[in-house]
Parts: C-alpha cells; structure tokens; sequence
C-alpha cells in the first residue's frame, strides 16, 4: 500500500444525493445553512462548504439592491444558477441563486474543506497546505478554476455537481465580512470548529 493512500481515501467522504436546482427555490436564509455540510465540484475537484453569506434584494449589500445591470443580471433569473463576478477586478467570487425569479437573492460561498482534486487545487494556488487552499472565496474560486465562463451555468449540471450533506451540521451565524453596509445583519453561516474558514466565528 503506498504510504498517503489511506488518507487520500479519508478525505474524500461518500457523497450525498444531487441538489437539484428546485433546492434553490426557497428563501435565501434556509438555502444558505442548508449548504453547510454540502459538496460543490467543478470537474471534479472541490469540497465541502463550510462557510457562506446570504444576500437578500432588499438590503444595500446586494448587489442587486439597486436593480438589474449586465453585471448581476444573472441574479434576477430563475434560482439554481451560478452568479460568478470579480472583487475589486482581483478574484472571482461565486454566489448560487434563489428564491423565484426576479427576487434576486443569492448565497456567496466563502470557504470550503477540500475534499477532492487536491493536487490540482495545489497546482492552481501553489499553496501545499489544505487549509489555506480555499479558506476565502477568491482563493476558492482560484483553486476551483472558476472564472466568468462559470456565470449564468446550472448548479446541477455539468461541469458543476452539488452533493446534499450526509448527516447533522453544527452551525454557527454571525456578521458578514468586509462589508460597509447591512453590517448588522447576521447572515454569514459556518460549520462551527471548522479550521477551513476564512475567518473564525466570535
């Protein structure tokens, strides 16, 4: 047996069923927990979210508070579609969209625990150590190889799967990250003890 094969096989866990895209046509505020514990792959490679952020039309912090552009156009749509656009023209960021179409609401996936591709994660973000591979969402999106190709693709269709969580979750909820409006609202989710998360929950 060669010498990391038994924990190669440890981390990667049995997968749960696919999440289709009706999962998305719910409240944002119960999609966004229910994804903790999930498994988003992108060809293969990626892992289990372990930290995201709900976004509501109603509030400043959306991106689509303001109304439709090219740019978030996407969000409007039906849910079940990835909403992928660049931070501060730096990194890409991925959001899953829900609720009915023209609601506009969608979950920014901030961290995952890689579980598959590993190597490639590696390779992508030169970076040996797992737990800095996708402990923020630029980073995840880069060790993902997601990029605007990804925007406006369904989440239950190729190259993109979304496994459910195979058992009970502990989460935690606390205040968005970087934000400088709707600061107060407490819509960021993790996997409570989580060492893959961008930033501890207080």
């Amino acid at each position: 047996m060669a010498p990391n094969s038994k924990r190669a096989g440890a981390i990667s866990p049995a997968l749960g069923k696919p999440l289709k895209r009706a999962f998305f046509a719910r409240s944002v505020h119960e999609v966004a927990p229910d994804l903790i514990g999930a498994t988003l792959l992108v060809d293969g490679v990626g892992g289990i979210i372990v930290e995201v952020e709900a976004y509501h039309h109603t509030e400043p912090a959306a991106h689509s508070f303001r109304g439709p552009t090219p740019r978030n156009q996407v969000m409007f749509g039906p849910p079940g579609f990835a909403y992928v656009y660049r931070s501060y023209g730096i990194h890409w960021c991925v959001n899953f969209v829900c609720e009915k179409e023209g609601s506009a609401s969608a979950v920014l996936i901030r961290a995952l625990q890689p579980t598959h591709g590993i190597a490639a994660m590696r390779r992508r973000r030169g970076l040996p150590d797992e737990h800095a591979l996708c402990s923020g969402p630029g980073k995840l999106t880069e060790a993902l190889g997601i990029t605007h190709r990804h925007n406006g693709l369904a989440l239950d269709s190729p190259p993109i799967a979304l496994r459910a969580r195979t058992g009970k979750v502990d989460i935690v909820s606390g205040v968005r990250i970087g934000l400088t409006k709707a600061v107060e609202l407490p819509w960021r989710y993790g996997l409570k003890g989580s060492r893959f998360l961008s930033k501890p929950f207080s």
